[in-house]
């Protein structure tokens, strides 16, 4: 990499950083690797000229129409790094004409995600030496995620209220079409490392809905489900104790199916010794000691490692347990339950909000950074 090929993922990484899903630098440099994996000098260039924010065409051609490309020669550039999985991209009618949209996205949920199919074990590597080094920081600095646990149904007594947002059938009901099934990249980044899932043998288990939908359709790495089809998925993925997590918000455009053994996100998180403070949840598990008789079944299941065994009894601690509810449908003596914390966390409206809250926190922080 030269020296003026630098400068620009230097400037990339920068730009990509004010993001509300930021891109830290690291001291090995591995961000920029994944950068120049990605990117080339001139598409870097492009990055650059786009925001959060996602800006027509137009707007966009004002930026670099100095550089003698024309408006025809830009959307084409847009277009293919659209198509590699690079930016984010939308298009709606206004009049007779139909406008596109650019804007940057961050690499998680992002430009990652797109390179499904395409990825590579370099590429892999540097994706969880980067996790490791500075992007779990970054993700976690805020403690409002991009995705939310909510747990399976044979979880929670009857009992208990649910709210529509944390119920999983009536979300699916209500979510909007198209519904598209893709592969887990983290199960396929897995298998590429010959370390295949110790949890599942499913592989199409990641859904997106809406506008999120179409993008994987067109880009041919998903293909179009039903609502049945959709619910048929999730179930099995209940019933081999993944963890589900839709985003963040009451309307989300995704939904992922997690285990502690792929998931970039759960493995990493689990490392830590209080992860639970890091997830959006509603709900934790309770062991009834008088019943448990300390099989160990719910122990294998837990994903976050927040199930121990002591005098054959089973004991939950709850500064790692995320509420999911894997645990409680093997549970051989009916032991274990899922109860609603006290204070209900309510998700933003939106993915559009979530990203803003995120946005307030860090402006919020930053803030008490400088003025500490």
């Amino acid at each position: 990499m030269n020296n003026e090929d630098l400068d620009i993922y230097q400037e990339l990484q920068k730009h990509l950083d004010k993001l509300p899903i930021g891109y830290p630098a690291t001291e090995s440099g591995v961000e920029l690797r994944i950068l120049k994996h990605l990117f080339t000098p001139k598409q870097a260039e492009l990055a650059l000229k786009l925001g959060f924010q996602p800006l027509p065409l137009k707007k966009i051609y004002r930026k670099v129409k100095n550089s003698g490309i024309t408006v025809e020669q830009l959307e084409q550039e847009l277009d293919k790094m659209e198509k590699k999985g690079l930016i984010n991209f939308g298009s709606a009618k206004e009049g007779d004409e139909e406008i596109k949209y650019y804007a940057n996205a961050p690499i998680v949920i992002g430009f990652y995600e797109f390179q499904l199919n395409r990825l590579t074990e370099d590429f892999y590597h540097d994706f969880m030496q980067y996790f490791e080094e500075a992007f779990l920081a970054e993700f976690n600095r805020t403690k409002i995620p991009q995705l939310r646990t909510i747990p399976i149904e044979q979880s929670i007594s009857y009992e208990q209220k649910i709210s529509n947002y944390d119920e999983l059938r009536t979300m699916i009901e209500n979510i909007g079409e198209p519904i598209s099934v893709q592969e887990c990249i983290c199960r396929q980044a897995k298998d590429l490392v010959a370390d295949p899932c110790k949890k599942t043998d499913l592989r199409e288990s990641c859904f997106a809905f809406r506008n999120a939908a179409k993008i994987y359709i067109d880009k041919g790495l998903g293909r179009e489900i039903t609502k049945e089809e959709a619910i048929n998925i999730l179930k099995k993925a209940k019933e081999d104790g993944l963890v589900i997590q839709p985003g963040n918000s009451q309307r989300p455009m995704c939904i992922c199916t997690c285990c502690g053994c792929c998931c970039g996100i759960l493995t990493n998180q689990k490392r830590l010794s209080e992860p639970a403070q890091f997830f959006a949840t509603n709900f934790y598990a309770s062991v009834d000691e008088d019943l448990c008789v300390g099989c160990e079944t719910c122990e294998d299941r837990c994903n976050m490692d927040a199930i121990y065994i002591e005098d054959n009894i089973a004991h939950v601690n709850k500064a790692r347990c995320i509420g999911c509810g894997a645990c409680i449908p093997t549970c051989t003596s009916e032991a274990i339950q899922l109860y609603k914390k006290e204070k209900e966390i309510i998700p933003p409206i939106n993915t559009k909000g979530t990203y803003m809250a995120i946005m307030d926190k860090k402006a919020e922080l930053a803030h008490v950074e400088k003025n500490s």
